[in-house]
């Protein structure tokens, strides 16, 4: 039998993501219920699947038929959710990234999970991406030591995107406008949230091979809507980017790792779209390229796969490095916004 699933959120992410990632995995998961905050996605979502819809989380999460809570709310409401789904009684619960806005969040979140023995997963999907376990056992294998990590975003500024830097108040839909980058105050906090609501799907990667943060070397806001980052990791260098392309040039969404011997990439296919796995390929000392096959699920699917497989008791919950990325991203939002607060004071023009 299925895993009743309940879902707090009605925006895209649910709509063309994890209801049609669910829909393929109907021996695993069944939808029985949706809420909005009032918008009436909701009801236009459940009636398409079959589900009950509500406004608000109240009547989600005193839903008896609901097994498993799916946190995807706007991340400000991330943490006090996965809290209140506890004090419901829902012991399984799939949160989308980020799993919290501060540390302290974090802490009481991990804390609260693990003392009621409760399922919890971070929707991280790079991270459970085939491609990136191949590219991982790669380095693994080889031994190579890591000398610096590039992630470069290329994305159309639609609606999704834009989504992730003016998002309302608590579990609320976004609201229109383009943010004034010429006011440090709001270019910083602009920042921090495309660090953790863009640069998050692949921090967790990148922790695994560059832990640790020992200094941000530079950060910058790149108009209209973008970032450019750069700090040092043990030793490694790690480059963030990302610019909102014009409508019509196709995403790019790539992670470069130059190792002692080689190099290696792995391009994601862009979010909300259903493309199989990220791309990956190496190039050797010689100049040849070595392509890896691609897999038809993506890393939606698989981690939903891996929800399940917990639930079955096929594997653990990772209570520790789910905190430890937490804390990585939040530590890295923290140290680049400081970066660039600092670099603003120092400049007498616009710091964008």
């Amino acid at each position: 039998m299925p895993w009743n699933v309940g879902i707090l959120g009605a925006g895209p992410g649910v709509s063309t993501l994890h209801l049609p990632v669910l829909g393929r995995l109907a021996e695993l998961f069944r939808v029985v219920h949706i809420a909005d905050a009032g918008s009436g996605r909701a009801r236009r979502l459940g009636e398409r699947c079959g589900a009950r819809w509500s406004e608000g989380e109240s009547d989600l999460l005193a839903d008896p038929a609901v097994e498993v809570v799916a946190v995807c709310s706007p991340p400000s409401e991330h943490a006090r959710q996965i809290l209140a789904a506890l004090a419901s009684g829902k012991r399984t619960i799939f949160c989308e990234k980020p799993l919290a806005a501060s540390r302290p969040e974090a802490d009481e979140v991990i804390s609260a999970c693990r003392a009621a023995g409760a399922v919890l997963l971070v929707g991280t999907n790079h991270l459970f991406d085939a491609a990136w376990g191949r590219a991982k056992h790669h380095l693994v294998a080889l031994g190579d030591r890591v000398q610096a990590i590039s992630v470069t975003l290329a994305l159309p500024p639609n609606d999704r995107y834009h989504g992730v830097v003016a998002e309302g108040g608590p579990f609320q839909a976004a609201r229109r406008g383009r943010p004034d980058l010429d006011d440090p105050a709001v270019a910083a906090g602009i920042l921090r949230q495309l660090l953790t609501g863009l640069a998050i799907h692949d921090l967790p990667a990148v922790r695994d091979i560059a832990p640790g943060i020992d200094e941000v070397v530079y950060a910058r806001v790149a108009p209209p809507i973008g970032y450019l980052v750069g700090y040092r990791a043990g030793g490694v260098l790690v480059q963030l980017a990302l610019t909102m392309l014009p409508e019509g040039p196709d995403a790019l969404w790539r992670m470069s790792i130059a190792t002692s011997h080689d190099r290696i990439e792995v391009n994601f296919p862009p979010a909300f779209v259903h493309a199989g796995s990220a791309a990956t390929r190496v190039r050797s000392v010689d100049g040849q390229w070595t392509e890896y096959r691609r897999d038809e699920e993506d890393g939606y699917v698989a981690e939903w796969r891996l929800l399940a497989s917990l639930l079955e008791g096929a594997a653990p919950v990772e209570y520790d490095e789910l905190l430890a990325d937490s804390h990585y991203a939040i530590d890295l939002a923290d140290a680049v916004t400081a970066k660039f607060v600092k670099g603003c004071a120092n400049e007498s023009k616009s710091c964008v």
